[in-house]
């Protein structure tokens, strides 16, 4: 889960945590100077790495007045072998052990001494997000540095890759705390090659050619009664997916009897206020839904200004804000002036601005302008709606939209001749493009968009060859295309772009075309749906992914999951998030028994430590997450929460109620009314959750009011307490579910607010940011928060939950991200397999009736064998540490990057049909199913 050790680690919200600069940084000044020294004996001869063997590692003493060192490893595991055997000593934590770098240290520097000292960071729980040693990496050829999104103990570092440690503080996206040296400065061999000045060559690939009368076929028989997509798991249309097939048809074929059919049912009145009119047919329309029917009107030759009974134009007109979130009295939709109402994502700006001007319609100026805010440093763009100053991370998908429409609307030569380049710059050997900068493999959905882009915008040759991957990627005979190598399954997005650029055209193009009326002809003849394909939109396995948590390979003799493989150093927070999850699911409820007595009756794990050697009740380092997570399972599984474990968990929940901000250096505190050495805020809401479920609302009232505090305009939660941080996924959902437990009208608004901002956040295929990326911790708990309100968000839950099916693996676990390093994760199949259900950890709810007590081991030291990587912990609280986590967070140290916001994550309680029955318009399903 990630959710203490994401409060507890409390940083971790990847896209999104505000720098926090830090002083140790700036006392490096504008120069680094690089120092070569004897290595350690186990340590290979840095010559011994080069381009295409071993990689290097970088550390940067200059904080505590040394040089960057470097070191060599020619065969590395893992980005923390590579580290221990550069010849780097290494000390980590005692709440966390090895999973989080505490400290490291160079024979060569100062006798090996381990910085920070002790009289600085005492190593007891996780280190603050300001001062501690943060991970970076750069493969070969890159010129910057990317933050790590997978802590070292999970990161599999590749032949020429180098990495870089560095002192200080960041946010969780990386955007602050970078190294002062460039990835050239230290690589093997010196500075890497230089750029080619004429720009990048197009792919030297085999000619290949779209399938189209395939993929129109199978595009064809995904319309029922051959008018409409429908839902996963229900009757009600689809209506964005029924445009994204009418583009397609019509693409191949401008007067597609298919597509026709379609656009005439969009064309009704009902559906069109239905999809484009949600909040009533006399209110500002959803921008993005009434720009999609626009261009379906201009592709099929409708009128936008007179389709289902609405002037489509005249209205994204008519509403475009004057004003954004920071205006007095701020209007519901707009983030900033130029915005047009609802978009939810940067792509709907852009398809209004295509479709405005295709419809000869004149877009504001700021309308056009505010696209080219989404626009990155290095040219691409985002697919997020920003402000200034935001963390910007672009994708091939946005960038070629973007791209497309600031074209079309003209005027902007500088930034589409940066779309332009960063388009070809992306574009892999293969001719593909990845869905997410970091990821690795190609997506036909990105190179099915950046190659319409890519034609249209002059570079035909890089165009063909995304074409030709295309084609291989193609899954015959039946034609469709899956989102990504090397799965399998066929995705309706991917599809519809890839088969728009295999015409050769794209979504400009094909809407601008003159009417053509349609002739009266038959109804197309529709193929059944294949019932051997998996119903698109179905949710995770939750049976397999119970097995998966249940495995004794992973769970040490049945009652705790280690911080890393063979320790015997359990990792409590994990733990919990793993009863979480199986409390929500009820697949496995004597495993859960056992899990729930061996942190009750006195379990210890394998170096002789229980459940309160982690919370540290009884010391000045008890963390109120800790102790409010460990509370939430006992009320959840029906125990006591004043008697678990031999501690009064409530009573010290009421006794870690922080009267004042703590004067530094002291950081126990970080504000009147938080929790005590709970630095998240996912932290403070597990203690507000466990609270007010214990009947203690009046005495949660200052942790309540500091947690409402802490909401920003926006209706979003940053993901830190007491320092800057940028508003994230995961500490939004939990803020949400902790809040949802109290009836009063304020309380519901500021629960509505945050669940239409997570709406906001949501992707094109169904995931959320997270600190490691396109996030499955992330996916998990927005689907946990927008279920508070399962009537309004019920196609946004459907394509989360489609999201994280499509992220299991056979084993029954979960990737940590979509694109990222492949393979299951024992931390995020927590979080995936609880929040999959979509239950509140404030309404979880499972018997443990009928299920037989267990002997409990007092001491297990038994290595486990688990392939799992280590916990994802991040700077910022302590935590417990094993799995990886991945909602966003500082990547630090042996655990995956999901820290602060992870650790957040890590308390996916998960329910799927259960929302809170205080809630005026939620029905409450909760409880026990």
């Amino acid at each position: 889960m990630g959710t203490e050790q994401q409060d507890e680690r409390h940083t971790h919200t990847r896209r999104r945590l505000l720098s926090l600069a830090t002083a140790a940084f700036l006392t490096l000044g504008a120069g680094v100077a690089f120092l070569t020294v004897p290595t350690a004996a186990n340590a290979d001869p840095i010559e011994q790495c080069t381009a295409t063997t071993g990689a290097v590692v970088a550390v940067d003493f200059g904080p505590f007045g040394g040089k960057v060192e470097r070191g060599c490893d020619t065969t590395p595991t893992t980005g923390y072998e590579l580290l221990r055997t550069a010849g780097f000593g290494l000390d980590g934590t005692e709440h966390d052990g090895d999973a989080f770098v505490c400290r490291i240290g160079f024979g060569a520097f100062n006798s090996g001494v381990k910085y920070p000292t002790p009289d600085k960071e005492d190593c007891v729980l996780t280190p603050q997000a300001t001062a501690y040693w943060s991970y970076w990496h750069a493969s070969p050829g890159e010129k910057k540095w990317t933050y790590s999104s997978f802590g070292a103990q999970a990161r599999n570092p590749k032949p020429g890759d180098v990495d870089a440690w560095v002192f200080g503080g960041t946010d969780v996206g990386g955007t602050s705390g970078k190294p002062t040296f460039s990835p050239d400065d230290v690589r093997a061999g010196g500075a890497g090659p230089s750029p080619d000045p004429t720009g990048p060559k197009p792919p030297e690939v085999p000619p290949g050619a779209v399938d189209l009368p395939a993929a129109t076929r199978w595009l064809t028989g995904r319309l029922i009664d051959g008018e409409r997509v429908l839902k996963a798991d229900s009757t009600d249309p689809d209506y964005l997916a029924t445009t994204e097939v009418v583009y397609a048809l019509a693409a191949t074929d401008p007067k597609s009897p298919a597509a026709q059919k379609a656009a005439a049912f969009l064309a009704t009145p009902a559906h069109t206020e239905a999809y484009a009119y949600p909040a009533g047919k006399d209110q500002a329309p959803d921008a993005t839904a009434a720009a999609r029917l626009a261009l379906v009107a201009e592709a099929t030759g409708k009128d936008p200004r007179a389709f289902g009974g609405r002037d489509l134009l005249g209205d994204l007109v008519k509403y475009v804000c004057t004003s954004g979130a920071d205006a007095p009295e701020p209007v519901p939709g707009c983030l900033t002036k130029g915005d047009f109402r609802t978009p939810y994502q940067a792509e709907g700006q852009a398809l209004a601005v295509i479709a405005l001007l295709n419809g000869g319609v004149t877009p504001p100026a700021d309308a056009v302008n505010r696209l080219t805010a989404f626009q990155c440093e290095d040219g691409g763009f985002s697919g997020m709606l920003l402000r200034a100053g935001e963390w910007c991370d672009s994708d091939a998908a946005s960038t070629g939209l973007m791209s497309l429409a600031l074209k079309r609307a003209g005027g902007h030569d500088a930034a589409v001749a940066k779309g332009r380049a960063y388009l070809k710059t992306a574009q892999f050997p293969t001719g593909s493009l990845p869905a997410a900068s970091y990821t690795t493999v190609g997506s036909a959905f990105a190179t099915g968009v950046g190659a319409q882009a890519m034609r249209a915008l002059g570079d035909p040759l890089f165009a063909d060859a995304a074409v030709s991957w295309l084609s291989r990627e193609q899954l015959m005979p039946d034609g469709p295309f899956p989102f990504e190598e090397p799965e399998t399954n066929p995705v309706l997005m991917a599809t519809t772009a890839a088969t728009i650029a295999g015409a050769k055209t794209d979504l400009v193009a094909l809407t601008t075309k003159k009417p053509v009326p349609p002739k009266p002809s038959p109804d197309p003849t529709q193929p059944s749906p294949d019932p051997t394909q998996p119903v698109p939109g179905e949710g995770p396995d939750l049976k397999k992914g119970s097995a998966y948590l249940t495995d004794r390979t992973r769970l040490v003799l049945g009652r705790y999951y280690e911080n890393s493989p063979g320790s015997g150093f359990a990792d409590y927070g994990l733990t919990i998030d793993g009863a979480y999850a199986l409390a929500a699911t009820g697949e496995d409820n004597t495993a859960l028994r056992n899990i729930v007595d061996f942190l009750d009756k006195g379990g210890k794990d394998g170096k002789g430590r229980g459940v309160h050697d982690w919370t540290r009740i009884g010391t000045k380092y008890a963390g109120g997450g800790s102790i409010g997570k460990t509370a939430v399972l006992a009320e959840a599984v029906g125990r006591d929460p004043r008697n678990f474990g031999g501690q009064n968990l409530i009573a010290e929940l009421a006794k870690a109620v922080c009267p004042a901000k703590s004067p530094k250096p002291d950081r126990s505190c970080a504000d009147k009314g938080a929790y005590t050495n709970a630095t998240s805020v996912f932290s403070q809401s597990l203690g507000v959750i466990a609270q007010v479920r214990a009947g203690e609302t009046a005495a949660a009232g200052e942790p309540i009011a500091y947690l409402k505090s802490l909401q920003e305009p926006s209706g979003a939660w940053p993901s830190l307490i007491g320092e800057p941080s940028q508003a994230e996924v995961d500490s939004t959902a939990m803020a949400a579910m902790a809040l949802d437990l109290l009836p009063d009208a304020a309380s519901q608004a500021a629960v509505d607010k945050a669940l239409a901002w997570l709406a906001s956040r949501q992707k094109e295929d169904g995931g959320f940011p997270g600190a490691s990326g396109n996030s499955v911790n992330s996916a998990a708990l927005a689907v946990q928060g927008m279920s508070l309100d399962r009537a309004k968000y019920t196609e946004r839950i459907a394509k989360a939950r489609a999201f994280l099916a499509a992220q299991q693996n056979t084993d029954g676990g979960f990737n940590v991200a979509k694109g990222g390093q492949p393979g299951s994760d024992v931390r995020a199949s927590t979080q995936a397999v609880g929040g999959a259900t979509g239950i509140s950890f404030g309404t979880l709810r499972r018997s443990l009736d009928g299920t037989t007590p267990q002997p409990v081991p007092s001491s297990s030291v038994q290595p486990s064998g688990s392939p799992s990587a280590p916990v994802i912990v991040t700077p910022g609280e302590d935590t417990g540490g094993t799995g990886s986590g991945s909602g966003g967070g500082l990547a630090a140290t042996g655990v995956q990057a999901g820290g602060l916001a992870a650790a957040a994550l890590a308390l996916v309680l998960g329910g799927w049909g259960a929302t809170r029955a205080a809630r005026r318009r939620r029905t409450a399903a909760g409880g026990e199913r």
